[in-house]
């Protein structure tokens, strides 16, 4: 069976690195170790044992001094360079398959340049079509309070779910701080979530705009059915609290994407090759065309200009005899030497003196018409 694969998303400081340092630990004290990978080229330190690590391949700081880019710029294109390799990548995961029942994968705490770049779209591409995978999106609970800055994350995540068409689980971390109770009836309590906006906006006494509030207002409305095809579970990566709800979340997940993500996926793929094979086969047809071939394989008349048109059917099936066959005697241009005519280093001073005598006759001539035509002219 193939690996379960989890792709840790979050914005920076919500607890991603932290997250998979349980989640490791947690997995292994179950006696399933998981297959581990680090996709952030620029941590010093990780707190967990990687078997594959992308500083192992890719340089964060010579990439920075070499293309004389930021910290950002860096990270991406460590990412590219990295994702050239991800069929090896994937390979050295499926020699490993049968060991390992998950893998999980730690991103750039900067999410822009994974989810938003195209060497993240081919990464997680890479391994959404080799393996279930599903996106466990980290959200840092206490900072997502106010319903304004909820309802941001939530946006985003809504993006990174139809940019990946992956199954989905909403992570509240840092229960231990901020239990999630609030954040989980918010999504489901359309008037809860209603009640918190009024409620902010009473504490920050009329100063907040509203604008924004009705802006909040329209943008919860559209996130309900969005909400309906998440997961939400609460976690502590420091306590280890809702690991075990997480791992269960995971495999309704995993059931979800072999029952509608997989076909889905098949079927897109398989429309792609459809109208591959149908812009193939339209090309071919149109240089059929323009070559004047049917698809029967006939020639169609086509008009062209050719010196072969003028023979008759059945007349040397199309091809001109040659001299030698028609007893032609070919007559060179300087009899007495075949190689007159060429035009070399040797030749050139010869050539030069046989068009200076050409010119001067050609001139003679014409300078003997002229006077003999004054000549008349006057005599009338």
């Amino acid at each position: 069976m193939a690996p379960q694969t989890v792709i840790c998303i979050g914005m920076a400081g919500s607890g991603k690195t932290t997250f998979m340092q349980r989640l490791n630990s947690h997995l292994y004290s179950k006696k399933t170790p998981p297959y581990v990978i680090n996709l952030d080229p620029a941590v010093l330190k990780v707190p967990f044992g990687a078997n594959i690590d992308i500083r192992d391949s890719v340089k964060y700081k010579k990439v920075m001094e070499n293309y004389n880019l930021g910290p950002n710029g860096a990270i991406v294109t460590s990412l590219n360079l990295f994702s050239t390799k991800i069929d090896q990548v994937i390979s050295l995961v499926e020699k490993k398959s049968d060991k390992f029942k998950n893998v999980i994968i730690d991103t750039p705490g900067q999410i822009e340049c994974f989810i938003w770049s195209a060497s993240g779209a081919i990464i997680t591409e890479a391994f959404a079509s080799t393996f279930p995978t599903v996106i466990a999106y980290i959200v840092d609970t206490p900072r997502n309070t106010s319903p304004t800055t909820f309802i941001s994350n939530m946006l985003y995540a809504c993006s990174i779910l139809y940019k990946t068409k992956l199954p989905m689980i909403i992570v509240f971390n840092k229960t231990d701080v901020q239990k999630a109770d609030f954040a989980k009836e918010w999504m489901t309590d359309f008037e809860a979530f209603q009640n918190a906006l009024k409620a902010d906006e009473d504490s920050n006494d009329g100063q907040s705009s509203g604008y924004m509030n009705s802006l909040v207002n329209s943008m919860s409305l559209m996130l309900e059915e969005f909400y309906s095809q998440l997961d939400v579970v609460g976690v502590s990566s420091y306590t280890g609290e809702g690991f075990d709800e997480f791992l269960d979340a995971v495999d309704n997940k995993v059931d979800e994407y072999e029952k509608f993500y997989k076909a889905e996926r098949e079927r897109i793929l398989k429309e792609k090759e459809e109208k591959e094979k149908n812009k193939k086969e339209k090309n071919l047809s149109h240089l059929m065309n323009d070559l004047g071939i049917s698809g029967k394989g006939k020639k169609d008349e086509v008009d062209v200009i050719s010196d072969t048109e003028s023979i008759e059917e059945g007349e040397h099936d199309g091809i001109l005899p040659t001299d030698e066959e028609e007893g032609i005697e070919r007559e060179y241009t300087f009899p007495e030497d075949r190689n007159a005519g060429e035009v070399n280093d040797n030749s050139n001073e010869a050539l030069q003196a046989r068009y200076q005598e050409a010119y001067e006759k050609v001139a003679k001539e014409a300078s003997s018409q002229t006077a003999e035509n004054i000549a008349n002219y006057i005599r009338q």
